[in-house]
């Protein structure tokens, strides 16, 4: 249920209106945690308030966007499980839902904010524009647009036409304060002289991102615009168009505005694209579990409780609110990425865990070939390796020992392992090995301890020839139940593959 304090907006006749939410990216590379993090507070958001999640493309910008970016985030929203109410392959009352099939909506747009005077023709170039801007940091003035064509007589604005310039169309800003309340970081004012008027159509036509994103809004409905704190300073631009907006009976009203938390990586420096851990493909590539990766950036902001980090997607939205989050920075740390990932993997149900981690058993991850996997010791093994992963793809070179024909060559665990009387400790160890019983791994494990103790060694040093003699490393899944999974004869065969070398 919502809480006293959660946000809410009202009808003029008092109504409370259920919330509406959109999440609007740009399809241009690889999706961004930080993106995946304000989708899901988003998402999160309006199924807390029993609200409308809306999901629109913003690709009005030809020489980034991609047909491939476009799929690639539909196919990443559908794996991390999100659901949209209204948009792309669902439709809904507002489509399209892709910027670049509602370019006629903008133009109309644009048109009628000119004819109201909420807007104007500018025919600064670029040139003039710098020096401008270069004289103003001079003098210790603000350095934004000066206004220099915001009362062009007809007779100004005739010869510019003359001299064949083109022209930009400028949002004419109020010459007032602007104060809202953010959701996130309380009451905020911006000041006239830090707000100077801003483009909103290019000179070729195209219409500007200051200009389609608050147009979809209205137009969409949308109620409470949840977004990343980097977009803090365009609001007071949003606010004052919407209020022109709304004079030419094209918005209803202006949205609450709440701004998140920046994510920061190494050095306290902002999570960039161009930081590896930033990708969300790299954490699906390694086998993170939606649920796990979601739980993990839902903390970055927000929290669960003060003595709970793991919990389920259907418990964060019954718990979920804006007013709940806190707007200082929240660092990306992968290491609590990772170890809330495996805690998620140990919740799994064994046979959701032995499916999740298929594509880790085939090529192109697996190193052996298909006709060695053997399903049956790999259910076998599977609620052990369950226990001892991080992310799904560190299954593949724990189980690899069960489908190669020989263990893969590690030498730094081979060099680790085989030190002192290697060959003797390991003759000892077969003799009691072959004649243990292999139905139990207790007994392969009291064979193994029983020939540590005849050279002198405890367990811990006695199991570490076998272990690099028969899977190839000095950890992994626990030894004896793997020995037994392996079968006695392969167990075997390799520790007399190890005796030969060592003799060698």
């Amino acid at each position: 249920m919502a809480n006293a304090n959660s946000p809410k907006l009202s009808t003029p006749l008092g109504q409370e209106v259920p919330p509406r939410v959109r999440f609007c990216p740009s399809p241009t590379g690889n999706p961004h945690v930080g993106l995946v993090r304000t989708a899901l507070f988003n998402w999160a958001f309006a199924r807390h308030h029993g609200g409308t999640f809306v999901f629109r493309i913003e690709d009005t910008d030809a020489a980034r966007d991609s047909e491939e970016s476009y799929e690639q985030l539909l196919d990443s929203l559908r794996w991390l499980g999100f659901t949209w109410d209204e948009g792309p392959e669902v439709g809904g009352p507002h489509a399209p839902y892709r910027q670049s099939e509602r370019m006629d909506i903008y133009k109309d747009v644009a048109q009628k904010l000119l004819d109201g005077g909420h807007a104007y023709h500018c025919y600064c170039t670029t040139e003039e524009l710098d020096a401008r801007r270069a004289a103003a940091r001079a003098a210790g003035r603000p350095s934004g647009y000066d206004g220099h064509c915001r009362e062009l007589t007809p007779v100004q604005v005739e010869a510019y036409e003359g001299e064949h310039r083109s022209s930009i169309v400028r949002f004419r800003m109020p010459d007032e304060t602007i104060t809202f309340t953010d959701l996130v970081r309380g009451e905020l004012s911006f000041t006239p002289e830090n707000v100077p008027d801003f483009g909103i159509v290019r000179a070729n036509g195209a219409p500007l991102y200051t200009l389609v994103n608050p147009v979809d809004d209205a137009l969409m409905e949308i109620t409470h615009v949840l977004r990343g704190e980097d977009l803090l300073s365009s609001t007071p631009r949003q606010i004052a168009l919407y209020k022109a907006l709304t004079e030419l009976g094209i918005a209803k009203s202006t949205p609450a505005f709440g701004h998140l938390p920046y994510v920061m990586g190494e050095g306290n420096k902002k999570l960039s694209k161009r930081d590896p851990e930033s990708s969300l493909n790299l954490y699906r590539e390694r086998g993170f579990l939606p649920e796990g990766l979601l739980n993990y950036l839902s903390l970055l902001g927000w929290s669960f409780s003060k003595d709970q980090d793991i919990f389920s997607i259907e418990e964060m939205v019954a718990k979920f609110d804006i007013p709940d989050v806190n707007a200082n920075p929240a660092r990306f740390d992968l290491k609590k990425a990772e170890a809330i990932n495996a805690d998620h993997i140990r919740l799994l149900d064994p046979k959701a865990f032995a499916d999740a981690c298929g594509p880790w058993l085939r090529a192109p991850h697996a190193n052996w070939a298909p006709e060695d996997f053997d399903p049956e010791a790999w259910a076998a093994i599977a609620p052990y390796a369950q226990t001892r992963v991080t992310v799904l793809s560190d299954i593949t070179a724990n189980v690899d020992f069960l489908f190669l024909k020989q263990p893969v060559e590690d030498q730094a665990s081979w060099d680790k392992a085989m030190k002192g009387e290697p060959a003797a400790l390991l003759t000892t160890a077969r003799g009691h090995l072959e004649a243990a019983d292999w139905s139990d791994p207790e007994s392969l494990k009291q064979a193994v301890l029983t020939a540590g103790e005849a050279h002198g060694l405890k367990l811990g040093k006695a199991q570490a020839p076998v272990r690099v003699a028969v899977t190839g490393r000095t950890v992994g899944l626990p030894l004896f139940e793997s020995l037994q999974i392996l079968g006695r004869d392969k167990s075997l065969a390799r520790i007399d593959a190890a005796l030969a070398r060592l003799a060698g």
